[in-house]
């Protein structure tokens, strides 16, 4: 199945052991991950700015997890869905990267459900939605 694992996400799977870094064990070995420049822009910034990474380790961060994830461009949305622009590039990038969900801790994206042919779920809540994915198992583990 491909994912896109939302900033928030990426940001927890790093800085703590829990829920969201066994999410991301767990995505890497058995699914295809998504993400954008944006992304890891995003990530990059916070973790540098909020969480005191050196330039180094959050250049390092950001590459083992480029090397463990497909890169693409965002689409342009038709106009805007999320009050928070940032957020509006989140689901462009799983619209670009035809994932199946986006897996986030942001309320906001949260709320939406889903987003044309994407779902949006919580780290809880993606245990739960990968095993009720509809899909036959060929699909999901080829995205």
């Amino acid at each position: 199945m491909r994912i896109v694992l939302d900033t928030n996400v990426l940001i927890a799977a790093l800085i703590a052991r829990g829920v969201c870094a066994e999410l991301l064990e767990h995505c890497v070995s058995t699914h295809t991950m998504v993400t954008s420049d944006f992304i890891l822009g995003e990530l990059r910034g916070h973790l540098i700015g909020k969480f005191k990474y050196s330039d180094q380790d959050a250049s390092d961060a950001i590459a083992l997890l480029e090397s463990q994830m497909e890169i693409v461009t965002p689409v342009s949305l038709e106009q805007p869905v999320c009050r928070d622009p940032d957020d509006d590039q989140i689901l462009a990038t799983a619209i670009a990267g035809q994932a199946a969900c986006i897996v986030t801790g942001d309320k906001d994206l949260l709320v939406l459900r889903r987003f044309k042919s994407v779902e949006i779920v919580s780290p809880s809540d993606f245990a739960e939605f990968e095993t009720t994915d509809d899909r036959p198992a060929q699909a999901r583990d080829n995205g």
